[in-house]
């Protein structure tokens, strides 16, 4: 954003806007300094765009109303949500993983956050769809060190940085892996796992038939989100890890109809049997 004061309302409002769709919110303080305007000026144009229909004001700035089932926010947007929950996850995802490990991680926030965690687990060969989760591995890499072996898949970016469409099917098809890390738009009894994204939907399908043990990290704002294309059930998930900030009814739901739940940083109960 720019610092110069003179910046029409119209303008500012337009940066404003656009900050509140790429990041998923933003604070009074925050725009004050960074367009170098008055609190109460910034304050009178979140008004003007609540009146617009465009952002919901909350206490202390602005988030975008409520999504539609098709909406699909940006990478950088879906960064800024839930931050502390998607470590906590990832951290206990993590866990899940054995060295020589055949694994797949999905394009998203929180199978990203899982990829930084990875990175030391030695002999990894890892299957992503994601640009980001690549780089990160990519990134990692040292001369000697028994680093992960990343296969990328091709095909067409989406707003999250996935990778879709028939070439990434195809070569999803042809592959095996012992267990998927799928990060979701949305997790639900009735819709099961689904995302605003058709071409994702199709290319999720095909991640979740490649894979013998199939773990959705998803924090506590996704259940009960139902994002246009359902691309699996419930039954299909054999476990779920999700963070602390789940309500209790939304606990019991879990525990009803998934084989296995594990909330991030609370001690696990021992298995049946």
């Amino acid at each position: 954003m720019s610092d110069n004061q003179n910046l029409l309302a119209e303008q500012r409002r337009a940066l404003i806007l656009d900050e509140v769709r790429r990041r998923g919110g933003v604070r009074v303080n925050e725009l004050t300094r960074r367009l170098n305007v008055s609190d109460m000026t910034i304050r009178r144009d979140l008004d003007a765009l609540a009146r617009q229909g465009v952002v919901e004001k909350v206490h202390g700035g602005a988030v975008p109303l409520a999504e539609a089932s098709t909406h699909e926010p940006g990478f950088e947007a879906k960064s800024s949500r839930e931050t502390g929950a998607k470590e906590e996850i990832a951290r206990a995802a993590a866990q899940m993983v054995a060295p020589g490990a055949a694994i797949a991680l999905s394009g998203g926030t929180t199978t990203f956050a899982l990829a930084r965690h990875l990175v030391e687990v030695p002999d990894l060969t890892v299957v992503t769809n994601s640009v980001r989760v690549a780089d990160v591995f990519y990134a990692a890499q040292q001369p000697g060190a028994r680093g992960a072996t990343v296969v990328l898949t091709g095909g067409v970016r989406t707003p999250s940085d996935s990778l879709v469409g028939p070439v990434t099917d195809q070569a999803i098809r042809t592959l095996h892996f012992d267990v998927l890390f799928i990060g979701v738009h949305g997790i639900s009894v009735q819709a099961g796992l689904s995302t605003p994204n058709l071409a994702e939907a199709e290319t999720n399908r095909h991640l979740v038939r490649a894979a013998r043990r199939v773990v959705v990290v998803a924090d506590h704002t996704k259940w009960g989100t139902v994002g246009l294309s359902s691309f699996a059930s419930l039954e299909a998930v054999d476990a779920l890890v999700t963070d602390p900030g789940v309500r209790p009814e939304a606990r019991a739901e879990m525990a009803e109809h998934l084989p296995e739940v594990v909330v991030a940083g609370e001690p696990q109960e021992p298995a049946d049997g």
